[in-house]
């Protein structure tokens, strides 16, 4: 019997040391609350079961995790780049394309809206501390838990982030995120566009004008769907594209 509720695929963390795939339960909750049945998605997947995923899931949730490999977007490793799963970059890059192909809706949430950009062509910022300046440094990774925000992101007027985050139409708007990360999108891919920015000039949000629904967000609002009607709304009208 099919379920009402569209069934959500999440990319799972790897544990490279021990061999094990895990997702923090913060994503599958998320998910549930906003109508959805979360999937955790098998790492090890080749083209015949990329395929037969795409039948069975409305959308994909690429979720947060560890660095991706800096030979992926054309760089050198940086000496403040931290571990890596090549497992993973495999399999979410050969998902990424395949899902955009059957325009499939996407949400990236942190290491996920890297991914996106670097499977669309893009390049990443390896390590934000020591590739940037800034006058004011924010904690893009916060010394405090991940349920409470740490700095604000503007968000650019009309953007479908601004629509899922309930801000005023036509006007730019402010939201409270946390922050869990030391590198973040830099060269944007081509046909995504910055749709929220941190003070310091870091890009905190990527979408494709066009596409059926494709967001990615640098920070973790599975911490703060329950309390933030923004985080909420992001979630909901991802597994509302889905259905």
């Amino acid at each position: 019997m099919k379920t009402k509720a569209p069934i959500i695929g999440i990319t799972p963390s790897h544990d490279t040391k021990t061999d094990d795939i895990f997702l923090h339960p913060t994503y599958l909750r998320a998910i549930k609350a906003a109508g959805g049945l979360p999937l955790v998605l098998p790492l090890e997947a080749d083209e015949e079961d990329i395929r037969a995923l795409l039948l069975l899931c409305g959308g994909f949730l690429f979720s947060g995790g560890p660095d991706i490999h800096p030979f992926l977007f054309g760089e050198e490793t940086h000496a403040h780049c931290g571990d890596m799963s090549p497992a993973r970059d495999r399999m979410e890059l050969a998902l990424l394309a395949a899902a955009m192909e059957a325009k499939k809706p996407i949400l990236g949430i942190c290491r996920g809206a890297q991914i996106i950009n670097v499977g669309l062509g893009g390049g990443i910022i390896q390590d934000i501390p020591s590739q940037t300046e800034r006058d004011f440094p924010i904690a893009h990774r916060q010394p405090f838990g991940y349920a409470s925000p740490s700095h604000h992101v503007s968000v650019s007027a009309g953007s479908l982030l601004a629509r899922l985050a309930g801000c005023p139409d036509n006007v730019p708007c402010s939201l409270s995120v946390n922050s869990i990360h030391h590198q973040s999108v830099g060269r944007l891919a081509p046909g995504l566009t910055a749709c929220a920015e941190a003070p310091d000039g870091i890009i905190e949000a990527v979408e494709m004008p066009g596409y059926p629904f494709l967001l990615g967000v640098q920070w973790h609002p599975e911490y703060l769907w329950r309390t933030d009607p923004a985080a909420a709304g992001i979630f909901k009208g991802f597994v509302e594209a889905c259905g």
